[in-house]
């Protein structure tokens, strides 16, 4: 018996956060790795290829809603499953 499992392609722009406008579950069933200027990055909350940048937090700050503060950090950004 050969199963094949058949992943959902990545889109362009990808959030973690369910209110994002950009947030995909199904892409979340299966782990995602990406990769900035060659190196593998752990803790990115928003990616967006085709511009070419990450989004991920600011340390332990927070804004005024409680939610955590952004840097975009720029660069040639990769999106793989592992």
């Amino acid at each position: 018996m050969n199963t094949t499992t058949q992943l959902p392609p990545l889109p362009d722009r990808l959030s973690i956060d369910p209110r994002s406008p950009f947030y995909n579950a199904d892409v979340f069933q299966h782990e995602i790795g990406i990769t900035i200027n060659g190196k593998e990055r752990t803790d990115v909350e928003e990616y967006c290829i085709s511009e070419g940048w990450i989004s991920v937090q600011a340390g332990k700050t927070r804004d005024r809603k409680g939610n955590p503060m952004m840097i975009k950090v720029k660069g040639v950004v990769t999106a793989f499953y592992r």
